[in-house]
């Protein structure tokens, strides 16, 4: 099995991490394969560079020239699910549906843990789009930026355990998911640090992933999410569309 994980940011770096995050959940058998968009922001941060990546991930996407089994979108909060979802035959699967709906098995609330405040409305958004927002305690933001994540691990480390905690304490979430790609590997140290479960959003999307193409299911074609009628696209920026 061939499992396509792609980062909606440019920063190779962070691909790389996720991937080694992801591979480490992975069953015997199951490739990772990280991609990391050809255009687009080095980090997502707001709606704009969100709807850039969006098309950017369906581009990097549809230009892998190798078999595949399943597609993990590494954006938390970010656009593009859907139309991945028109375009691929093969299980789509977001981290924030992931790590959400993975929360949703371990106890009666949760709250997301997330970089920088402004995000904090996407993701609230994503969550009501997906239907997952009814047992959302809270989306606290750590105030890191993205790209902070790597470059200080400890520091978000410690950042988040803070709006963790405030989360169990004030919102009474029972659990607390990871709010970003970049978190990928802190959810044991936070759990530690916390006393409650830590969904890590990639490597819940590869055991989802990985449970949906032994099930032989993919996503319903009959409607919402049919495969794109035939149009002419003019001035297409990707490789794809060439």
């Amino acid at each position: 099995m061939r499992i396509l994980i792609v980062n909606v940011n440019t920063t190779d770096s962070i691909t790389q991490a996720i991937a080694r995050q992801a591979q480490a959940v992975a069953a015997p058998g199951t490739e990772i394969v990280g991609l990391t968009p050809y255009f687009g922001a080095d980090s997502v941060e707001g709606n704009f560079e969100s709807y850039l990546a969006a098309i950017a991930v369906m581009d990097r996407v549809m230009s892998y020239d190798q078999p595949f089994d399943a597609v993990i979108q590494a954006g938390y909060g970010e656009h593009g699910r859907e139309g991945l979802q028109e375009l691929l035959n093969v299980p789509v699967v977001d981290i924030t549906d992931a790590g959400a709906s993975t929360a949703m098995f371990l106890g009666h609330a949760y709250s997301v843990v997330t970089t920088l405040d402004r995000t904090v409305p996407l993701i609230e958004d994503r969550l009501k789009l997906s239907g997952l927002f009814d047992r959302c305690a809270s989306v606290r933001a750590s105030g890191l930026a993205v790209l902070e994540l790597e470059q200080d691990p400890q520091r978000a480390v410690e950042a988040i355990v803070q709006q963790a905690e405030l989360a169990v304490s004030q919102d009474k979430a029972e659990v607390i998911c990871l709010g970003c790609g970049g978190m990928a590997g802190l959810d044991e140290q936070i759990r530690q640090r916390t006393g409650v479960p830590v969904v890590d959003g990639v490597t819940a999307a590869v055991t989802i992933a990985e449970s949906l193409v032994r099930l032989g299911l993919s996503t319903s074609k009959v409607r919402t999410y049919a495969t794109p009628r035939p149009k002419t696209i003019i001035g297409w920026p990707g490789r794809f569309g060439r």
